[in-house]
């Protein structure tokens, strides 16, 4: 039997030759035998095995002729021959648990969706109706894209709040009220599938890295505020975790010492009670009911959430352009800390950052560089998310293919 390289226990090659050339093939559009060599630092033996491996499994394909990146010195007569990844030769299901719907893709290796579908997901749904959903959705979206089963490399799983990755546990999600529930255990045993978890604005973080903004970065912040306000990072391609599961809770990062709203997890003052989309939209209806005449008030009446008073602001309402401002100093100045930290090359921001970018992004930066320390604020970049409303589906089919395909780091179950 032809051995498929899924990432499972009878996958053929998880050796560093073999993920070095699959990334290689990913960052270039069309690569040479002899480019790839130089790339990798294989010999041409070991890049010819791997190659025709790769070729007789479909996973690669060679156009002779085509246009490598800077073509290398060839004999006269002998064809020059390209290679790339067939996008369609694996495929990956990704799956994303969001505050109020539960989304799911299929996606190529490029990360590409080939079929998606969703359902309304109740905060307060128990997690095993929740999952026996989730599997109905996967399923459903695996017949929409028409791809061969046995080429689907895994499942990953964004979830929010607090992940263990290793045992697959969605170990608290605030916004769901779940505590300690085995996901991938779960999934696994459904689908027949192998399955990783990851929180979920991690995975968004490396999709960035692996399909997006940051490809060719080395330390990225990705920040996603919404209901909630978090940060995933990636590091020399690697999603850095911290030893308790726990980095990247920016939203808790105390900008009120004294006093402020108190948060969902216990404190006050923090950052997620001045900018995430309740803070904003709670801030928003004061200033409504105290000018009932503004065009703020008279946008909120439409009941279009934040996107009103994004219009507001655009409209020319000064109040809201300013409370906006205020609020984007407040993410400005946990950034500007981030950078002192850690230093980022990049720093992505999704949700109601990408969402509100005219009007939020240019105080945040500016903040950045202001507050930074020793310039270290001019040298990052900052812009916002490369995937829109698809970001979190991506990432998590995005953690599938880096886990199962790509690295093949992890086994089935």
């Amino acid at each position: 039997m032809q051995r498929i390289l899924t990432g499972s226990s009878g996958s053929a090659i998880k050796s560093h030759n073999l993920r070095a050339v699959l990334f290689s093939l990913l960052r270039q559009e069309a690569v040479s035998r002899a480019q790839l060599a130089q790339l990798t630092q294989l010999s041409s033996t070991t890049i010819t095995n791997l190659i025709t491996e790769l070729l007789d499994q479909g996973i690669v394909a060679e156009d002779t002729d085509s246009a490598a990146t800077q073509p290398v010195q060839r004999a006269v007569g002998r064809p020059q021959t390209a290679l790339r990844l067939v996008a369609a030769s694996r495929t990956a299901v990704g799956v994303h648990f969001d505050v109020d719907h539960i989304n799911v893709a299929v996606t190529d290796l490029f990360g590409k969706p080939l079929a998606a579908c969703s359902a309304p997901h109740p905060a307060d749904r128990a997690p095993q109706p929740a999952l026996a959903e989730t599997v109905r959705l996967v399923r459903q979206a695996i017949s929409e894209s028409g791809v061969d089963t046995r080429l689907i490399v895994g499942v990953g799983v964004g979830a929010s709040g607090l992940v263990d990755a290793e045992r697959g546990v969605n170990v608290i999600a605030p916004n769901l009220g779940w505590r300690d529930v085995p996901l991938r255990d779960w999934l696994t045993a459904e689908l027949g599938l192998p399955v990783c978890i990851e929180n979920n604005v991690r995975t968004m973080a490396l999709a960035e890295v692996m399909f997006g903004a940051g490809r060719g970065v080395n330390a990225l912040a990705f920040v996603y505020a919404r209901v909630g306000v978090g940060a995933g990072f990636v590091v020399n391609g690697e999603i850095y975790r911290g030893s308790a599961e726990g980095a990247g809770e920016i939203g808790h990062t105390t900008i009120i010492p004294n006093g402020g709203i108190r948060c969902r997890c216990g404190n006050t003052g923090c950052l997620e009670t001045l900018v995430s989309e309740p803070a904003l939209l709670r801030a928003a209806h004061e200033l409504a009911e105290a000018q009932p005449r503004s065009l703020l008030a008279e946008h909120l009446r439409t009941g279009q959430g934040l996107e009103s008073v994004f219009q507001a602001a655009r409209a020319g309402d000064e109040p809201t352009r300013a409370m906006l401002q205020t609020r984007a100093q407040y993410m400005g100045i946990a950034l500007a800390n981030l950078v002192n930290i850690l230093n980022p090359e990049l720093i992505v921001m999704g949700g109601l950052f990408r969402q509100g970018r005219d009007l939020l992004l240019p105080t945040v930066e500016a903040t950045i560089r202001a507050r930074a320390f020793a310039r270290l604020g001019e040298r990052v970049g900052l812009q916002t998310a490369s995937f829109d409303g698809r970001a979190g589906v991506i990432g998590a089919a995005t953690l599938a293919l880096n886990t199962f395909f790509y690295q093949q780091t992890a086994e089935a179950g």
